[in-house]
This record gives C-alpha cells, structure tokens and sequence, in this order.
C-alpha cells in the first residue's frame, strides 16, 4: 500500500505521509526542519534567563493568590 499523499498547511507542497517522518503529519519534511530548528534556539534562550522565570512566577502567583475586593 502506497504512503497517503498530503498538503503541507505551511507551503502548499504536496509530500508522501512516511512512517518515521520526523516533525508535523501536516507539514512537509522541509518545512518541518525549519520549524525544528527555529523552536531550538528559542527554547533555550528563555530557559536560561532567570530574571524572565522569576517575573513569570510572581506574576502567575499574584493571579493565582490574589484577593479581589
């Protein structure tokens, strides 16, 4: 049986559906690689910066903690 032919949401580019294809089902495989390397590099950069993490705590703390009057 032959892989399902599919659109990539992104570009339009018709792709064959492989078992294995890393990335999106929706996506075509170039399309996917970009996407992977993309979120990578952003990833890392908010997890090491502590003074984000710390303003992201205190501000989830005072919505979750917060007395309405």
């Amino acid at each position: 049986m032959p892989d399902p032919i599919k659109k990539c949401v992104v570009c339009g580019e018709e792709f064959e559906l492989k078992p294995g294809k890393p990335g999106f089902a929706n996506r075509c495989p170039s399309c996917s690689e970009e996407e992977a390397d993309d979120s990578k590099g952003s990833a890392e950069g908010w997890k090491s910066d502590k003074g984000a993490n710390a303003a992201r705590r205190e501000a989830m703390r005072n919505l979750l903690y917060r007395k309405d009057n």
